[in-house]
């Protein structure tokens, strides 16, 4: 029996498209490549497409939009996010945050409840949709804001955020809410709040960093609360494991590329691509509805399509335990490939 994937009340399929490298993160991205990108993931049957203000200063938003334009709108699930709102400047610097070419706007963060009702009407013209699946309030993490400034955000989003975001859930112009982050105990303290469908959450639960299994996962299982895996390849170093790869978008360090490069061993041993291992892992714990991994361009969707259904022996997972490189107690995946994607 198909395992049930939904973030609240919005279903999901296991393998989402993570929009970043479309608002032209590290690298430049042709428009037609971006909307050729979006329609071959339609085309492969991923129908989840995460986006963001902050991609590109909106044009990760705008292209998607565009991409989407004619595709009906039960044909997919979208989500976006809120806490930054994007003020028109030509001044502005066109490199900024890691994002190159981006477009004349300067960010600024607004986790109040009339910043997010306008960045929601902001991505809906961007989009150009009437509605929003998943909305995600964005950033409330130290590695964002810094640890003296993270409570206050946090207060900020949980006081003004969240009841914007509560009240526009019931209107029906979003269907679900959560937390895109990559702080998994800023996802345990929301989770305590309330009010959180569950959480988009990069980079926690992969084979590098498992330290979401702590306590956050299983908190979410018990109270059945969603999490989509961003970043299963951790910015990059699981994708391309050389030694110019980024690991949380910084330069990966000596000791993570020497972890990287056991996992990428004992997986050649079982003839299985590292990429398969990465996207497969994460949907092991019940809590895991979906993998998100970044594409920017047709043929990384269609790899990261053919890493997902890559058959896994289960004897590779233990091999990895054995190793150290794993959890002992992290749930690894059971089914086959096949069904679970």
């Amino acid at each position: 029996m198909a395992r049930e994937r939904r973030f609240g009340s919005v279903a999901l399929g296991p393998l989402g498209l993570g929009t970043a490298p479309l608002g032209n993160l590290f690298a430049p991205v042709a428009e037609s490549a971006a909307a050729e990108t979006v329609r071959q993931a339609l085309a492969l049957g991923v129908g989840y497409i995460d986006t963001a203000p902050h991609y590109g200063n909106g044009l990760s938003e705008h292209r998607v939009g565009r991409a989407l334009r004619e595709v009906p709108r039960d044909r997919f699930v979208l989500s976006t996010k809120v806490g930054r709102l994007l003020s028109a400047d030509p001044k502005a610097p066109r490199d900024q945050h890691g994002y190159v070419g981006v477009l004349p706007f300067r960010q600024r963060f607004d986790y109040s409840h009339d910043g997010v009702l306008r960045s929601i009407e902001d991505s809906l013209q961007r989009l150009g949709l009437a509605r929003i699946d998943i909305a995600l309030i964005h950033d409330i993490d130290a590695f964002t804001h810094g640890p003296e400034a993270q409570p206050r955000r946090f207060r900020e989003a949980m006081e003004g955020a969240l009841p914007a975001l509560d009240r526009l859930r019931s209107e029906g112009v979003i269907g679900a809410v959560g937390l895109g982050v990559n702080d998994a105990g800023v996802c345990l303290q929301a989770l305590r709040h309330g009010g959180f469908d569950g959480f988009l959450l990069a980079g926690r639960y992969t084979l590098i960093d498992q330290s979401a299994l702590v306590e956050l996962l299983p908190a979410c299982a018990e109270k059945k609360a969603a999490i989509i895996l961003g970043g299963p390849y951790n910015s990059g170093i699981l994708a391309r494991p050389i030694a110019s790869a980024t690991y949380d978008y910084r330069p990966a360090s000596a000791t993570v590329l020497r972890r990287v490069e056991a996992l990428a061993a004992v997986c050649a041993r079982f003839e299985v691509p590292l990429q398969a291992a990465a996207l497969q892992f994460p949907l092991g714990h019940p809590a895991v509805v979906a993998v998100l991994p970044g594409a920017r361009s047709p043929e990384e969707v269609a790899a990261n399509q053919g890493f997902a259904r890559h058959p896994i022996p289960p004897e590779l997972w233990q091999a990895l335990k054995k190793q150290g490189l794993l959890a002992a107690d992290a749930p690894v995946p059971t089914s086959s490939a096949e069904s679970a994607f």
